[in-house]
């Protein structure tokens, strides 16, 4: 029986089981199984090289033995869980902060009739 390829999104930790290139275990998030020609019983993984707070810190293409990689456990949470719930029709992308920005060249806030958005007066 053959171990079933990773799918997208899953977290593994590659070992020295994976492939002797780790000598120490890396998270690795997967982007997706490449199709690329190679020896039975390996495949080539597109992903990110994650840190401690699972964030991706690298993008690397590793050849691996399925048989050897072990499904990781979440260490950060999610991003839903980080910046809390979306609004209904919101992408979660689209979210706008509370703070109003300021114009970098005044210290003032900006935008449309607010005294001090425009360009500074001239010495």
């Amino acid at each position: 029986m053959t171990t079933p390829p990773p799918r997208a999104g899953d977290l593994l930790l590659l070992t020295r089981a994976a492939s002797v290139q780790f000598v120490r275990p890396v998270r690795f998030r997967v982007i997706r199984v490449l199709d690329w020609p190679t020896y039975d019983g390996w495949i080539w993984l597109d992903g990110y090289r994650l840190d401690a707070r699972d964030e991706a810190v690298a993008r690397r293409t590793v050849f691996v033995r399925p048989a050897g990689l072990v499904t990781a456990a979440r260490t950060a949470p999610t991003p839903a869980q980080r910046s809390g719930p979306t609004p209904p029709g919101v992408s979660p992308r689209a979210r706008v902060s509370s703070r109003p920005r300021s114009d970098s060249r005044t210290g003032r806030a900006a935008g449309p009739g607010t005294p001090g958005a425009g360009p500074p007066p001239r010495s």
